[in-house]
């Protein structure tokens, strides 16, 4: 037997029981008491079991020796989160998935992707020069997938996102459910819909698409992602936080798409009723709709995995973009958690990185289920670190790190993986409340078939917002706008500094800074303000 299956195996269990013995009684001679302790134990003599947290205690005091090997070893530590995720109830997708992660982190393995791993991506195929002629043949073998998981809590909102307000009285599922029945009616057959949970958000959502006869109902509609275990930053064993034990576990990121298709059944199923492609989006995108276009050119290729991606502006150097791998010639996501700190210039550079990802993302079902079998139910993603604390309202709690990984980072995980550049029509997200006040603009519009997409005046390009911190949440932004939200149609970049409230009929063009230092809430406009900085 190995020296690292042989302390899992023989030693951690006994160990672990002997430490919660002793710190159950905290005697004063520790070492006289663990020699009497063993001795018993020889003899068969069992002491009653300590409590969960000094068992706790125990194996995280344990765990720590594994350093006096050289380090935090697999062996020692995996055994606690398996039944940990077990006693969870998650299913086997889940936890090789985690597992995976896990491995990459205790391995030491560099998370990051250097600058010089890198190239851009030339001469990417664009979606308004196809000449291709649409097949809507291939409807009857699509799924439409929208990710729906996220509560909107980083804009102060304690229910789905997508349950938010966005136009004319819709929410996003409003109009995400509006948008299938125009497909229907535009296709002339139905269109295959489900949506991708969290355990906080399938409630709400049942509810909420329920008033829509023409949608599935129950698992035909939806599948639930998966949680993980947080891990804490010092010894790497799962977090503890008996104040509030849902706080041990986190999101694991989007990327959690494909395990969650698999553990739940789901990917088997649509395999079984003849499905071979997917398109998935977020469900606060509602520029994303099904196009027959682009899945007729997805199935043309043959490719295993196909990126929808947009031209980069300003406005989304932060974000990931897509990039060669110079070592397999292959697509590559890189997002900024794996950018080094010294790369960063190079990231925003929106002349060599020209692309970002829109998440609109094409799938072939039986490539996913192959790349499972291939990779022992895995799928293996890059993995990403995020350092944060157990408790997110409690700074001074337990460090944790939580690992995540991007859906759109498996174009890295399918031989023969491509890319789309498509315009930005497809792409209208919010991700904060400075998108929401540019979406509930004239800088957009409301179409027939119900998607939100920029007005043609723009040219493509979003007015840049930059609502300061205390517009954070959703009710602070609306503060901007009893009267009407301006007019933005011809608005480059709009940044508000301190308390402001817009008076009905403003027009905003150009580049406007409106700055109130005052304390006290100020009017800006009424009448057109172009190009200028007012301090109100």
């Amino acid at each position: 037997m190995a020296r690292e299956a042989y302390v899992a195996e023989k030693l951690t269990p006994i160990l672990e029981e002997m430490v919660a013995a002793v710190l159950k009684e905290m005697p004063d001679d520790p070492k006289t008491f663990m020699r009497t302790w063993l001795a018993a134990k020889g003899q068969g003599s069992a002491a009653p079991a300590a409590a969960e947290e000094v068992q706790s205690a125990a194996r995280k005091s344990v765990a720590a020796l594994g350093a006096l090997g050289g380090g935090p070893s697999m062996d020692l530590l995996w055994p606690t989160y398996e039944s940990k995720m077990k006693a969870e109830g998650l299913n086997d997708a889940a936890i090789a998935a985690f597992k995976y992660n896990f491995e990459v982190l205790v391995s030491g393995a560099n998370t990051m992707i250097p600058e010089a791993s890198l190239s851009s991506v030339k001469d990417l195929p664009n979606l308004e020069a196809l000449t291709i002629e649409p097949n809507p043949a291939l409807l009857s073998k699509t799924v439409m997938l929208k990710l729906n998981g996220g509560l909107g809590t980083g804009m102060g909102l304690d229910k789905a996102k997508s349950l938010l307000e966005v136009t004319s009285g819709n929410t996003f599922l409003d109009l995400i459910a509006k948008q299938v029945s125009s497909m229907k009616t535009e296709f002339g057959q139905d269109v295959a819909f489900m949506v991708m949970n969290s355990f906080a958000t399938s409630e709400d959502t049942k509810v909420a698409l329920g008033k829509y006869d023409y949608l599935p109902k129950g698992d035909d509609l939806e599948f639930v992602q998966n949680k993980a275990p947080k891990v804490t930053e010092s010894d790497l064993t799962p977090a503890d936080w008996p104040a509030d034990k849902g706080h041990e576990w986190c999101p694991p990121g989007h990327g959690d798409l494909y395990p969650a298709m698999l553990g739940s059944g789901t990917l088997d199923k649509l395999l079984a009723k003849g499905f071979k492609y997917m398109f998935v989006s977020n469900s606060d995108n509602l520029g994303a709709v099904m196009d027959l276009k682009i899945l007729t050119h997805f199935a043309g290729t043959g490719a295993p995995f196909m990126m929808e991606v947009a031209t980069r502006t300003d406005a989304d150097k932060k974000g990931g973009h897509l990039a060669t791998d110079n070592a397999t010639g292959g697509l590559l996501l890189r997002e900024i958690a794996q950018c080094p700190e010294e790369d960063e210039k190079a990231f925003q550079d929106t002349s060599k990185y020209s692309y970002f990802n829109t998440n609109n993302l094409w799938v072939d079902l039986e490539a996913l289920k192959a790349a499972f079998d291939k990779n022992n139910g895995c799928l293996p993603l890059p993995v990403m670190k995020n350092a944060k604390t157990v408790d997110p309202r409690d700074k001074k709690s337990t460090a944790v790190t939580q690992l995540e990984t991007a859906m759109g980072a498996a174009i890295s995980c399918f031989e023969g993986a491509q890319a789309l550049q498509i315009p930005r029509s497809r792409f209208a997200p919010v991700k904060t409340t400075s998108d929401l006040l540019a979406l509930r603009s004239d800088a957009y519009v409301l179409t027939e078939d119900s998607r939100v997409v920029l007005a043609p005046g723009r040219n493509g390009v979003p007015p840049n917002i930059k609502l300061d911190g205390s517009y954070k949440f959703v009710d602070a932004m609306e503060t901007l706008t009893p009267n009407g939200v301006p007019s933005l149609i011809n608005c480059a970049k709009l940044v508000i500094e301190g308390p402001v409230e817009f008076a009905a009929g403003t027009i905003i063009e150009g580049e406007v800074t409106i700055t109130n230092a005052s304390g006290e809430k100020k009017t800006a406009g009424p009448g057109t303000l172009k190009d200028q900085k007012i301090e109100l």
